[in-house]
């Protein structure tokens, strides 16, 4: 059989030279962390994403600015055919070298995966699966509940208890009683009254454990605890994994004990600068809702003055950068590090500093707190040269003040802070957000001056007083600035603010 399939691959090619390659691609439950590398892999090469309804559209996110996104996803209201999802698949690979199917939990598990292959070997397309973590052990797992124990279970048998009409001619649950071993029931929601007394029916107790998790592996998990004569009139929702058996009796919760589990936070931060901040929020299990007020652009000049900066950086004593979004813009102009030979470097935070650090410098000043004035106060005097590249518009505190210390500051723009476009539809879903952040003036007054303070959650959250000062000056008086003002710091008081 397998070599059947090979030599009719092999022909499909011939067939088909000019054709893509399909991907079907599991994405994994919800968690965007449960995508595989190889996963990740072919959403960078892409060059069609025909995908599913996601529980985490941040999965798109790999995929390339230029990549065409086609949504077949399945919603109430929206039926797609899967013949029509099969005619999309072989017209993509058509047209594009690189076709990635991205779809729900595993290809091959209750997702239909096998039908879109047989109608590409039919269309003589090439294909190969890429396997996804299945709902059927992930959502148990960050539940706390492992399919298997040593002890209480030595097998698990995944069931899908969905049907149009009856669950009972779908699956013999009786036999499945008779099994033994855990049962994990997928889509099961609606007959849980039915399956619960087909499993009593078929032997099994009716004290035996269930757990129910909806919405397995993202922050809004929740899980309900019961026995199986009771499953019926359990309050579930779909959709949920139903878990039968002695392991369901366990509670190694790990994931449903993270600080913001079930908090959504706002993000306001530049697209380009905002993944560790939403990686945190993440890991700390809350959903992040990413509303970038600001991105990230080149200066006027298209880089000409920095480039000279550059070029006579040795005629400086100091360099310092008060972003790290300077940094590798500098470095990218620097002819050779050796030209730093003699020229110190101060940065106003640790992040900065880190981004220096990436370049094989250390900073020679790291002010005690992150802000212009404290920069100033703890700076030597001197004489000489100061290189300051920044952000176009930025406040004039710091060249100022350097100056009447005896420095003379050249001020070059290393890029230019825009206003991106913002979804003003997603108001209502900002302003039922559990909370907000904040991390620069700028992103105050752009977010502000386009969604208005009426959009704002009931926590505001500002990563120092320059940030602060801005909220007050469009009248929010009730924001919580993190003592450390960094995005360590931001987590921190955020957690602070939600914690119970």
């Amino acid at each position: 059989m397998a070599r059947i399939y090979w030599i009719r691959r092999i022909a499909a090619r011939i067939m088909a030279e000019d054709s893509g390659t399909v991907y079907l691609v599991g994405a994994g439950p919800g968690d965007p962390g449960l995508l595989t590398v190889r996963g990740k892999e072919l959403l960078n090469l892409a060059d069609i994403v025909v995908f599913d309804y996601l529980s985490d559209d941040s999965l798109l996110e790999f995929c390339r600015p230029e990549a065409e996104l086609i949504d077949v996803g399945k919603r109430p209201g929206r039926p797609v055919p899967q013949n029509e999802i099969n005619e999309v698949l072989i017209r993509s690979a058509a047209r594009a070298k690189t076709v990635v199917r991205l779809k729900g939990g595993d290809p091959f598990v209750f997702g239909r995966g096998g039908e879109e292959a047989l109608a590409l070997i039919e269309a003589g397309i090439s294909f190969e699966v890429v396997p996804g973590i299945s709902s059927s052990i992930a959502v148990p797992a960050y539940a706390g509940v492992p399919v298997t124990h040593r002890g209480l279970s030595t097998s698990f048998t995944v069931v899908t208890g969905h049907r149009h009409g009856s669950a009972t001619d779908q699956v013999d649950w009786e036999s499945l009683a008779k099994l033994g071993g855990t049962i994990v029931v997928l889509m099961g929601v609606a007959h849980r009254a039915e399956i619960s007394e087909k499993l009593i029916s078929g032997g099994l107790s009716p004290y035996t454990p269930v757990a129910a998790v909806r919405w397995g592996t993202r922050s809004d998990q929740v899980s309900v605890r019961t026995n199986l004569q009771s499953l019926g009139e359990a309050e579930i929702l779909s959709p949920s994994v139903i878990v039968i058996g002695a392991v369901a009796g366990l509670d190694l919760a790990w994931f449903e004990k993270r600080p913001l589990l079930g908090k959504k936070i706002v993000v306001t931060r530049a697209k380009t600068q905002s993944r560790k901040l939403i990686k945190a929020i993440r890991d700390l299990g809350g959903q992040v809702l990413s509303i970038p007020a600001i991105q990230i652009g080149p200066p006027a000049d298209n880089y000409q003055a920095l480039a000279r900066a550059a070029r006579d950086i040795s005629g400086y004593k100091w360099l310092i950068f008060t972003s790290a979004n300077s940094v590798p813009l500098f470095f990218d102009l620097l002819r050779d590090t050796r030209d730093l030979a003699g020229v110190k470097v101060a940065a106003i935070g640790d992040a900065t500093a880190r981004e220096i650090a990436r370049f094989n410098i250390v900073a020679d000043f790291v002010p005690s707190s992150f802000v212009a004035e404290t920069f100033v106060a703890e700076f030597p005097e001197g004489c000489g040269k100061i290189l300051l590249p920044r952000a176009e518009m930025a406040r004039d505190l710091l060249p100022v003040e350097l100056a009447k210390m005896g420095w003379n500051v050249d001020v070059v723009e290393a890029y230019r802070t825009e206003i991106p476009v913002m979804d003003e539809t997603l108001a209502d879903q900002i302003a039922a957000s559990d909370a907000i952040t904040f991390t620069s003036s700028s992103t105050v007054s752009n977010f502000l001056s386009r969604f208005g303070v009426m959009a704002l959650p009931a926590r505001v959250i500002s990563i120092g007083p320059v940030t602060r000062k801005t909220l007050e000056e469009f009248g929010v008086s009730n924001s919580v600035m993190a003592d450390t003002h960094n995005i360590d710091g931001l987590l921190e008081v955020l957690v602070a603010s939600l914690s119970p």
